[in-house]
């Protein structure tokens, strides 16, 4: 039997703002008890109207169903207010308060050594020698800082206008996703094990932490024992402070993580990093390629193994962990926490490769002693089955009143930002409007969907040529 959907509120203040939109979406719980079979029969067979049909933009960058508009924060190639160059590749992305009116958006840029004049120093990477020395983390071989990091763009929403933008990391390389912590910074991932002596002349694979009040750039220091693997997204329970993972192999044999830190508010000082395993061991094969593990809406106990060596200087550290019971997922991609529990996606799981989304809930003893009593809970959320619905979901987020926003990545269509209602009813939110349907130069990925403090803006990012887009509209007039 399957419990009924919470809803996923993650904030007091969105809650408040966005009251009557959570009762709507509370009025769409299940009852106490679904079976597997009423649960598989409901879901992706229809969408629900959401917020209606797209209309088409004239400006040919963005659809959105009627009465919603967006607002260009910034363009790749814009300068900042630090004389830098805002980079190529947006990426993952959160969203923090300032005061008043203002938000903080700290947001990747999946840059690599060889992206170098897409990055913020300029075509000729002149604009390096700007900034000090000590703030870069790494260089090219050329001497060239890595193009990786994150830009903070400050943003009023009152005014619907950018405020400010500088670099706020530099010297990393291909930072993908990350996530938000409860005390208001953002985790960057490296999605990459490049080595140094490899066009590189340090070690990458790592997860760095940016304040996101921060005026300038943040120290770059690796948080180490988070492991060296290719990180896509993280993730922090905020009653335990444990860091949950995910890993993009694009082979698709991944693992899921977590990490339980011994200061909980100081990553740095290290812990102890563990993959989640399922009851069959290794046995176990939650993609659902090769035969059906479990269908949607099913749900296992999970339990976590040790893992060492999380350095991983011969990046074998999935391999290690499957050897002791860990289990594979495909493509891990986003990951967000809501009201005690989180979910996660994985670009290519499911018998089509089409994408699926877990849910997870953690033990009440999570990571201390009892918890093998009372062991954490992986739900199979979601497993698409019509690809026109949704297909290759990506960078997730939950919106304040409950629904999970999912932006999607794939290469021979076009990109659309989707969302699931908590009784699992998908609807469609907008749509990369420009044109060539599978040029990744011109509809590419979506990527960094979030949600202001207020419930009132959402932000998204279109990954190349590089828009961040800040789109507001009549969120109330949801229709189941």
């Amino acid at each position: 039997m399957i419990a009924s959907r919470r809803h996923l509120v993650t904030g007091s203040a969105a809650a408040l703002a966005f009251a009557g939109l959570a009762r709507l979406a509370g009025a769409q719980d299940r009852p106490e008890t679904v079976t597997a079979d009423e649960l598989e029969a409901d879901v992706y067979h229809s969408e629900v109207t959401g917020y209606g049909r797209l209309v088409r933009d004239p400006a040919g960058l963005f659809d959105l169903p009627e009465g919603f508009s967006y607002t260009v924060v910034s363009r790749a190639g814009d300068r900042m207010s630090d004389g830098l160059i805002t980079p190529h590749k947006l990426d993952g992305m959160g969203c923090f308060p300032v005061d008043g009116d203002r938000v903080a958006l700290v947001r990747n840029q999946e840059l690599k050594g060889l992206d170098g004049a897409r990055g913020p120093f300029g075509a000729d990477g002149a604009l390096a020698s700007t900034i000090a020395a000590d703030r870069i983390y790494d260089h090219t071989d050329d001497g060239l800082p890595m193009p990786g990091g994150t830009t903070t763009v400050i943003y009023d929403l009152k005014a619907r206008a950018l405020v400010s933008h500088h670099l706020s990391l530099a010297g990393t390389s291909t930072n993908c996703a990350g996530g938000r912590t409860p005390w208001g910074s953002w985790l960057t991932c490296e999605e990459t094990t490049q080595g140094k002596g490899v066009e590189a002349q340090k070690d990458h694979g790592w997860v760095f932490e940016v304040p996101s009040g921060l005026k300038g750039l943040a120290d770059p220091a690796p948080i180490t024992g988070l492991g060296r693997f290719r990180h896509e997204a993280a993730a922090i329970d905020p009653r335990t402070g444990v860091v949950y993972l995910t890993e993009d192999m694009g082979d698709g044999f991944g693992l899921f993580y977590r990490f339980l830190p011994a200061d909980p508010r100081r990553l740095h000082a290290g812990g102890r990093l563990q993959a989640l395993a399922l009851p069959e061991g290794a046995d176990a094969d939650p993609r659902n390629w090769e035969s059906v593990y479990w269908r949607q809406g099913e749900v296992r106990d999970a339990r976590w193994v040790d893992l060492d060596g999380v350095d991983n200087p011969y990046e074998d550290l999935r391999y290690r962990g499957h050897a002791k019971g860990a289990a594979w997922f495909a493509r891990g991609e986003g990951i967000y926490f809501g009201e005690g529990e989180l979910y996660f996606a994985c670009t290519s799981g499911g018998p089509a490769g089409g994408g699926q989304i877990f849910r997870y809930v953690p033990s009440v003893h999570e990571g201390q002693p009892g918890e093998a009593d009372q062991p954490a809970r992986l739900q199979l959320f979601l497993e698409p089955k019509d690809k026109a619905v949704m297909e290759m979901c990506d960078n997730i987020a939950l919106a304040p009143w409950g629904h999970l926003f999912v932006c999607e990545d794939k290469i021979g269509g076009i990109n659309y930002l989707r969302a699931v209602t908590p009784k699992g009813r998908a609807y469609t939110m907008g749509r990369n409007a420009a044109p060539g349907a599978g040029d990744v130069a011109q509809n590419s990925e979506l990527a960094g969907v979030c949600f202001s403090p207020d419930g009132s803006t959402l932000f998204v990012n279109v990954y190349s040529p590089g828009l961040t887009l800040a789109i507001t509209g009549p969120w109330s007039r949801f229709k189941a």
